[in-house]
């Protein structure tokens, strides 16, 4: 009997331990500390972040918001062992494209309910898309990012081709024969340089524009991997450009979008597909007097149609004050405040009511060319698509890097994306 006591005193360890795992964030006195762990990374971003928390701290004595800065190299990783070990953060900074294998594993909550009609009439059903499964909303799409040419100016002027705008934009063909008439023929200054270190984003989301989808979910909800004639046209461009017409760079292939850029000031590139963000390094790096201009991503059947994985803010399953997570959220994105964390990112809200504001619709520095492609963004396809990221990083990655090289042809590209992709995605819908 005398063990009693330390019996006792053991559970009541145990008890107070579990306790504090379980996401009950509540303190003595009644006040709630929420942790929100942010993606941010750029200064303006960073700095747009913290002072939206401190504003929100300084009017919610009784629920406290905790900054945690996390990371977009590693976020995956962290977030699946957060989940698992049990210490996620109750507010979550994510992309949309990344969300699917937690919402259907659980560890993610439905968060539709909680969100006010307000926010969820602001943002429109497209952008929704990107962040629902199943009907649920497992997100709250934020910021936007499409894919634009940043074109020397000069250059452009110089050569007398037709300049596109987003009511006139280039067809897929006449991009290609543009590119043609930029390049000199193999002199060391090209029409255009693709950065495609990671080519898989840009294909399935450039190829929107021409009708390519590339998964196909059928009626009993499985998807299957296909290659039609419409998801040809981007990538055969971009082949044809490396390998046939020599007017894009092979050299830049295996580049991420900021390795092109001094090549790009040095004059060796008329012009490079980027996301809309790259614009705040072109204005911190280009050399005085360089002269750039925005224009609009090439259209094809499907206008100029592409591809978005927007930012999102989420709610862990494990939260205890979901309630109060979603109220930071609505606060968070406040249409005011959906603009300062558009322009700290360099990127489009997907709020209508924050696309209005002038402040994001100047000429200066590209706004408004991006701006006018918002209409035209579309959840990017494989977004709820279970094995996704297998598939990029083991199939597709590897089959188109080698196929822009010209180390295999169009059929050996078809092949592997589907044969070998379809065995990839077969093992996520058993």
């Amino acid at each position: 009997m005398r063990t009693a006591p330390r019996l006792f005193s053991v559970v009541a360890a145990l008890t107070l331990l579990l306790a504090g795992c379980s996401g009950d964030s509540g303190d003595d006195d009644g006040k709630i500390t929420l942790q929100f762990q942010s993606l941010a990374w750029q200064k303006e971003s960073v700095d747009a972040n913290k002072a939206l928390v401190e504003e929100w701290n300084a009017t919610h004595p009784d629920v406290q918001v905790e900054y945690v800065q996390g990371s977009w190299d590693s976020v995956h990783d962290q977030l699946l062992t957060s989940f698992e070990g049990g210490e996620a953060p109750d507010i979550i900074h994510d992309a949309s494209d990344d969300l699917a294998d937690f919402a259907y594993g659980g560890y993610l909550a439905d968060i539709g309910d909680l969100l006010p009609e307000r926010l969820k009439s602001d943002i429109p059903k497209r952008s929704w898309e990107t962040a629902t499964f199943g009907g649920k909303v497992y997100g709250v799409p934020f910021l936007q990012e499409p894919r634009v040419l940043i074109a020397n100016a000069k250059w452009l002027k110089e050569s007398g081709v037709r300049v596109p705008t987003p009511e006139k934009p280039w067809s897929w063909p006449e991009f290609r024969k543009i590119t043609k008439e930029l390049g000199d023929g193999g002199d060391g200054k090209y029409g255009v340089a693709w950065p495609l270190k990671e080519p898989v984003s840009a294909t399935l989301n450039l190829s929107l524009s021409t009708g390519g989808k590339m998964f196909h979910r059928g009626a009993d909800g499985k998807v299957d991997v296909r290659f039609d004639a419409a998801d040809e046209i981007m990538p055969r461009t971009v082949h044809d450009q490396v390998n046939i017409d020599k007017s894009a760079s092979g050299s830049t292939l295996g580049m991420g979008g900021s390795d092109t850029l001094p090549g790009f000031f040095g004059g060796k590139y008329a012009m490079v597909p980027l996301g809309f963000s790259y614009r705040q390094q072109i204005v911190q790096q280009a050399p005085k007097g360089f002269d750039w201009q925005v224009l609009p991503a090439p259209a094809g059947a499907e206008g100029l149609a592409q591809g978005v994985s927007p930012q999102t803010l989420s709610v862990a399953e494990d939260s205890a004050h979901k309630k109060e997570a979603a109220e930071f959220i609505d606060f968070f994105l406040q249409p005011k405040n959906m603009v300062k964390l558009a322009r700290g990112d360099w990127m489009l809200p997907t709020g209508t009511e924050a696309l209005k504001d002038p402040a994001l619709r100047t000429e200066k520095d590209g706004w408004s060319a991006g701006t006018a492609l918002s209409e035209h963004l579309r959840p990017a396809p494989a977004q709820s698509v279970r094995g996704y990221p297998e598939w990029k990083d083991k199939v597709a990655t590897p089959a188109l890097q080698e196929y822009y090289s010209g180390a295999i042809d169009l059929d050996e590209l078809r092949k592997r994306l589907v044969k070998d992709g379809n065995l990839v995605l077969a093992r996520y819908q058993r």
